[in-house]
């Protein structure tokens, strides 16, 4: 049924009582970044937002060295997937890459667009003309990749190769991205603040009536001073400091996964995949029975498996005690 296809499914709340421990969110567990909880304690809730949002297009235009027309912001990067589906400008096929994250092939049957969903790289690069929208996420999620065919999709992208940005900020080593190739930020992640909604878009064009095709004042008062923050050395400054942790906490899990005899494919940012055997989903409730959420990656495609962040030490010691518990279970 369209309706079941159209549910969203993410990490994070379940409707369950709140976790001791939450694996399930790739959000920088360190968080929330002080720098930018001080840009929203400044901002006021008793005034609108401009609604053409023209200082936070301008500086974030000067920030990425882009024309200030060739910026968009949104209410976070899904609300923006789904308005370049609706763009007249893009409309058409729709492409991603399994597994990946849910919200591009949501995009696409909202809209009862056609959707190529590539089951390999070369299957991906040979539908490229034939889309309309093509949607990488760097690294990827779940499952950490980071493709070294991004040059190559860019100069053969049909209309739009957009690369969705979401964990790029926390790559241990980040690498220059190609020419061409449309942006989506969502820097809530990075920082921690992940109930704050708001994102943006670069493009290599003009973007005034993408800009446009937004209800109005979609980014509230909080996400500007979210973006705008984002911006702030310092901001940046905290975020280098806690990515230096999280690698460290992300290789201190694996490495208690691996302890466990349980195979680990790490990322290259915060998080990582873990199998657990052919009954993850139940694998998954049995550790929210004891306070801990994970994200089962059935939904991913990918069975068997738990995708996890990297969390403080405390709490991984917990999670690999009740995995322990939960697998012992199941023999």
């Amino acid at each position: 049924m369209l309706d079941d296809a159209l549910r969203p499914i993410h990490g994070g709340p379940d409707g369950g009582p709140e976790p001791l421990y939450d694996f399930s969110t790739n959000a920088n567990a360190l968080g929330p970044n002080p720098v930018i909880l001080e840009y929203l304690r400044q901002a006021d809730p008793s005034r609108y937002p401009d609604p053409l949002y023209h200082r936070t297009h301008r500086l974030l235009a000067e920030a990425h060295g882009v024309p200030e027309s060739h910026v968009a912001v949104g209410t976070g990067t899904s609300e923006l997937i789904h308005r370049l589906a609706r763009w007249n400008h893009l409309r058409g096929p729709i492409l991603l890459l399994k597994p990946t994250f849910s919200e591009y092939a949501r995009a696409a049957r909202a809209l009862d667009l056609p959707l190529f969903e590539a089951g390999s790289p070369e299957e991906f690069l040979r539908l490229l003309p034939r889309s309309s929208l093509a949607f990488l996420c760097v690294p990827n999620n779940p499952t950490g990749e980071v493709y070294p065919f991004l040059e190559e999709a860019a100069q053969r992208a049909g209309e739009a190769l957009v690369l969705d940005l979401a964990y790029y900020p926390l790559m241990e080593k980040p690498f220059p991205l190609p020419q061409g190739a449309w942006r989506l930020y969502s820097p809530n992640k990075a920082h921690g603040l992940t109930g704050i909604r708001a994102g943006y878009l670069l493009a290599p064009m003009d973007l005034t009536s993408f800009r446009h095709l937004a209800p109005s004042w979609p980014v509230s008062v909080y996400g500007e001073a979210l973006l705008l923050g984002h911006l702030d050395p310092e901001a940046q400054g905290w975020l280098e400091e806690s990515k230096r942790e999280l690698i460290r906490l992300r290789r201190l899990l694996a490495q208690g996964l691996r302890e466990l005899g349980l195979p680990v494919r790490e990322s290259p940012a915060n998080f990582l995949l873990v199998r657990v055997g052919q009954q993850a989903t139940e694998v998954a409730r049995r550790l929210r029975e004891r306070g801990i959420r994970v994200r089962d990656a059935t939904s991913f495609g990918l069975p068997g498996w738990l995708r996890l962040s990297a969390q403080r030490e405390e709490a991984i010691e917990a999670l690999l005690a009740a995995l322990a518990e939960a697998l012992a279970a199941r023999i």
